[in-house]
């Protein structure tokens, strides 16, 4: 039988509060992230992704008071990034409830660190977040992808997607399960927030180069686009905010859907 895909809400969060843009940018107020939290596990959400958005562009610390209380709201499995850069961080999320973390602008900064905290925590706490951009211009180095607007590859971006880092990623995928990533969130930029749809050619170049869950995300807007995610990008779970946070699609809605079309979803 096979594995049951994932539906996964997203609370992007700065200041304390949930907050929502388009490509990264002109983020608006979405809500507490406690009461959206006890929300989406009620509505049987799969797991939920607590991301503090400005934590390493601030050089600062997640919310761990934030982090507390989403744990005690809800009963399905929670992971938390933003602002990881040390074991130590990653030790306070786990402590406050969190079952996994997740590592991106320090994971590229500093490799290593993927091995570090699943020697210590275990391969199944790590999630390696990429946020990723098309990128069209001919390098010979990189994985170029055929897509309808021509080749590209996609880049790498740190620091909530304002530094650009020449890295390919596909590439950085497949060293980083190399390194110990138990699962990767895949966020392209490019469609985040558009609600047009996952970026299908990103998600399914890096599903089909590593051998761990891969999440969809950037662009859900309905419930067809989590069946391409699933079938045409070859993931293994997929991830929205705008969708759920504004109940255009509730998480019932998208499962029901799903549940129709053929795929395997959890109850």
């Amino acid at each position: 039988m096979p594995l049951a895909k994932r539906i996964i809400p997203c609370l992007d969060v700065t200041g304390g509060c949930v907050v929502k843009g388009v490509n990264f940018l002109n983020l608006q107020n979405a809500g507490d992230p406690v009461e959206l939290a006890k929300r989406y596990s009620d509505a049987g959400a799969d797991e939920l992704v607590f991301l503090d958005i400005t934590a390493s562009s601030d050089n600062r610390e997640t919310l761990r008071d934030v982090v507390e209380g989403v744990a005690k709201a809800i009963n399905i499995p929670f992971t938390v990034g933003g602002g990881i850069r040390s074991e130590s961080d990653a030790r306070l999320v786990l402590c406050s409830g969190a079952d996994k973390t997740s590592v991106n602008t320090s994971a590229v900064e500093n490799p290593k660190l993927i091995s570090k905290l699943a020697d210590l925590f275990g391969q199944q706490c790590v999630v390696v977040a990429i946020d990723a951009k098309r990128n069209y211009s001919k390098q010979k180095e990189k994985v170029t992808v055929e897509t309808a607007a021509g080749e590209c590859w996609f880049e790498v971006y740190t620091y909530g997607g304002r530094k650009p880092t020449g890295i390919d990623a596909v590439q950085w995928s497949t060293k980083a399960m190399e390194l110990g990533a138990g699962e990767f969130l895949v966020t392209s930029m490019d469609c985040d927030g558009t609600k047009n749809g996952f970026d299908l050619d990103l998600t399914r170049a890096i599903s089909e180069r590593v051998n761990v869950p891969v999440i969809a995300s950037g662009g859900a807007g309905k419930p067809e686009h989590f069946l391409e995610a699933f079938t045409k990008g070859k993931a293994d779970a997929a991830l929205a905010a705008s969708v759920f946070h504004y109940n255009q699609y509730p998480v019932s809605v998208v499962k029901d859907y799903l549940r129709k079309m053929g795929v395997t979803i959890r109850p």
